[in-house]
């Protein structure tokens, strides 16, 4: 091999290596997939609470609003977590706000296992929440920090693969604990009723999380950023072998600009609403995932199932199979993302949870009671099945990890961990809302709530299609020319690529 001057590898033909496939190798793969352990994490301890929701009802006496909030509390945590995550990613690195998440997992499932009332319940899932809305920026961050960029897509996408495999194995927990002590609220192990085990049994990945965070190398960028050039050449060595020297010159590059942009107070700050435009876009992107109620599905689903008909294990075997649904839907969009891009994957998603989210609301409409007992008639219960599933699949593998590629890597990086850290606030925000507001929604209607939710699938169809950039392809520095500041040497490179 030889060097053709700028840090990248030829072959003895002349031809260079790195524009040969992905960039991947076994070293930036293990990176990525530890680094989104804390996507495990974070849909594991957001969702554990779905199989737990009847009992704890039951066992506290609560109303709709008060279950409504207690299941929602958590994204308050998520919300600021998210916020301060970022800005102590970018002061003290990623790996040890990744081990201060994992800290703060492992509380709040022993908090939450031996609760003993509604308050401190509460109190405990906010602990958790922190480090979920902690996890929700580093985990992305890193990933993107360490990823070629013709796999950066893929990687990312690895974030969403982890969140969905944390869904699945809360659920899946659940419901085994559940079956195996004769219900959520019957005494299991050691004189602790099911519901306990379900959110101590999060201690595991907690602790699994802390391990891996220990073990990671920091990242890249931000080992230039405080002066440590030879240990970040050593890990991009490892993980981008044809392009280190190409790497820290764009890096390097970046952040003089960075520099000189970070002199002029208020980083954040923009013409639209006080906000830069990018960061809008950022934001939106996160409200609208959440409010075409996709969490709805992996917090209250065993509950929803219950109350128009099913048994409870029943209930528990259909929050299983969605969730394997998710998984399975979210392989599809790590093939694709890289191969059709960002925008077309949203496009399609948005369409067909539109559909499928006005489908659901025209069953449950058509839901009955019978001597107090609430069901579907006929065939709305398989239609409402087959629509909850297939908003599932068009979430799955369009918004669910498409949003957490496009955060990881729309905005400059002077600003990403504080763009990121507002962004995924927004999100636990918007999350928040709608987890809060679904108990006496539905109790008013449910034809209404997902009516609303299928007017959001739309409005985000219209807001993709006008507003959001393609950034299939291009490398973390060259995706800020998309947005420049007027005036700045980007500004001409920005017309062109939008002209195009």
């Amino acid at each position: 091999m030889v060097d053709e001057g700028d840090g990248r590898k030829a072959g003895s033909d002349g031809v260079d290596l790195a524009a040969k496939g992905s960039g991947l190798n076994a070293k930036v793969i293990a990176l990525a997939v530890a680094g989104a352990v804390g996507g495990f994490l974070f849909g594991f301890d957001s969702s554990v609470v779905n199989g737990a929701v009847d009992a704890i009802e039951h066992q506290f006496e609560l109303e709709a609003a008060v279950t409504g909030f207690a299941v929602a509390s958590a994204l308050l945590g998520c919300a600021v977590g998210a916020e301060v995550g970022g800005r102590l990613a970018d002061r003290f690195g990623r790996i040890p706000v990744m081990m201060i998440g994992a800290i703060l997992f492992l509380i709040s499932a022993i908090g939450t296992g031996f609760a003993f009332g509604v308050v401190d319940l509460i109190i405990w899932r906010v602990v958790g929440g922190l480090g979920i809305g902690i996890a929700s920026v580093v985990s992305p961050a890193y990933i993107a920090e360490i990823s070629p960029r013709r796999a950066r897509g893929r990687l990312a996408s690895l974030q969403q693969l982890a969140i969905v495999f944390g869904i699945f194995t809360a659920l899946l927990s659940d419901a085994l604990f559940a079956a195996a002590a004769g219900g959520a609220s019957e005494v299991f192990w050691w004189g602790l009723e099911a519901w306990r085990w379900m959110f101590l049994a999060g201690a595991v990945p907690a602790v699994v999380y802390g391990v891996v965070a220990i073990l990671l190398p920091e990242s890249p960028r931000y080992l230039l950023k405080v002066d440590k050039e030879d240990e970040a050449r050593r890990i991009l060595s490892q993980i981008q072998p044809t392009e280190v020297d190409r790497a820290i010159g764009e890096i390097r590059t970046s952040m003089h600009e960075d520099a000189q942009a970070a002199k002029v107070k208020g980083a954040l700050r923009g013409p639209v609403l006080g906000l830069k435009g990018i960061v809008w876009i950022g934001i939106l992107l996160s409200v609208f995932q959440q409010f075409v109620g996709i969490n709805v599905i992996f917090y209250y689903s065993t509950t929803l199932w219950s109350a128009v008909g099913f048994d409870e294990s029943d209930s528990f075997t259909i929050s299983v199979i969605t969730s394997i649904t998710n998984i399975v839907v979210t392989f599809v969009a790590i093939a694709l993302v890289d191969r059709v891009g960002r925008r077309p994957l949203l496009l399609v998603g948005s369409a067909g949870m539109t559909v499928s989210l006005a489908t659901m609301a025209v069953a449950f409409a058509n839901s009955v009671e019978t001597d107090g007992a609430v069901s579907l008639p006929g065939a709305w219960g398989p239609i409402a099945l087959v629509a909850a599933n297939l908003f599932v699949v068009f979430f799955g593998f369009s918004w669910g990890p498409v949003v957490w590629v496009l955060l990881g890597e729309i905005f400059p990086g002077r600003i990403r961990g504080r763009a990121l850290g507002l962004a995924a606030a927004a999100q636990w925000i918007a999350n928040f809302l709608i987890t809060v507001t679904f108990p006496p929604l539905s109790d008013f209607s449910l034809l209404f709530t997902y009516g609303m939710y299928a007017v959001f699938a739309a409005l985000s169809f219209v807001f993709v299609l006008t507003k959001v950039p393609e950034t299939n392809g291009m490398s973390l520095e060259e995706s800020e020319t998309l947005f420049p500041a007027k005036g700045s040497a980007k500004a001409g490179v920005a017309a062109d690529r939008r002209g195009n």
